[in-house]
């Protein structure tokens, strides 16, 4: 079986002390590729060194996270744009890394804080077009933002003159949680894929129950690690070896095998991401 982990935080200072060791278990795994979403400026150089020196195997992705959006946002932006124009440019040799297979991690969260909310939706807004003029998928977190969020997809409809279910996005919802309701929302716009990632594992998340009419070539494996460990794992820290829980977890809630999750789901990303 192979796997595509589609958002790993590998480059986080949790793993600096026995990296190697995390990544010959996820090798043992068959986790073959993952994606590096973006937080923000501070942690752009570590995850481009990761990305170098793992190069084929992780994809890097540029944006800014939403609980990221301060003061500076615009420092920020034009941080992202600058980085975009010389990665993802036509003729360019000189940058410091691959082009760029996403703009992510992007969105809007209500559940810090909402001293920034009205920036945080400007900037997911910029970044949805950027996305758009780049041709690159998307990578969304939300929390507890759902009505937020349709306000900044219905003001791109407006942006682009779009028809009903037309704007040109693609991208997948990290750590989804929504209800069915809220997904067929979404697909009044795009046909976005859903993250799946350890909460399915917890007794009482409900994420099983809410991927059940979820088609399995709409849903993408995830761990989001060093965060939201699966069971039986959990407590400990999340790393990408840990994506067979999360899959087992899928093949039971579809009643599949999970041979056959595991190749749907890493087309999937394949498609997707274009990797």
């Amino acid at each position: 079986m192979r796997f595509i982990d589609t958002h790993t935080h590998l480059y986080d200072e949790a793993f600096d002390n026995d990296v190697e060791e995390v990544l010959g278990r996820m090798e043992e795994a068959g986790v073959q590729k993952c994606i590096l979403p973006a937080i923000e400026r501070t942690t752009y150089a570590r995850q481009s060194a990761f990305a170098v020196a793992h190069k084929g195997m992780a994809f890097e992705a540029i944006g800014l996270h939403p609980t990221s959006v301060k003061g500076d946002w615009r420092e920020e932006m034009a941080f992202v744009e600058e980085r975009l124009a010389c990665r993802n440019g036509s003729g360019v040799e000189s940058c410091d890394g691959e082009p760029f297979v996403a703009i992510g991690e992007i969105g809007l969260d209500c559940y810090w804080s909402k001293e920034y909310l009205e920036e945080q939706k400007e900037v997911f807004f910029r970044q949805l077009l950027i996305a758009i003029e780049r041709d690159l998928p998307v990578i969304v977190h939300t929390r507890e933002a759902t009505e937020e969020l349709f306000d900044v997809l219905e003001r791109v409809r407006a942006e682009l003159s779009a028809p009903y279910g037309g704007v040109p996005l693609r991208g997948v919802f990290h750590a989804w949680s929504g209800s069915p309701e809220t997904y067929a929302r979404l697909c009044r716009y795009s046909d976005f894929y859903v993250g799946i990632g350890g909460v399915v594992t917890y007794k009482n998340s409900g994420v099983g129950k809410r991927i059940e009419e979820i088609a399995p070539e709409r849903i993408l494996l995830e761990t989001d690690s060093p965060w939201l460990t699966p069971v039986p794992m959990r407590g400990k820290r999340n790393e990408s070896a840990y994506i067979t829980f999360v899959a087992q977890k899928v093949a039971e809630v579809k009643g599949m095998e999970l041979e056959r999750i595991a190749e749907i789901t890493s087309r999937n990303a394949e498609l997707l991401f274009r990797i």
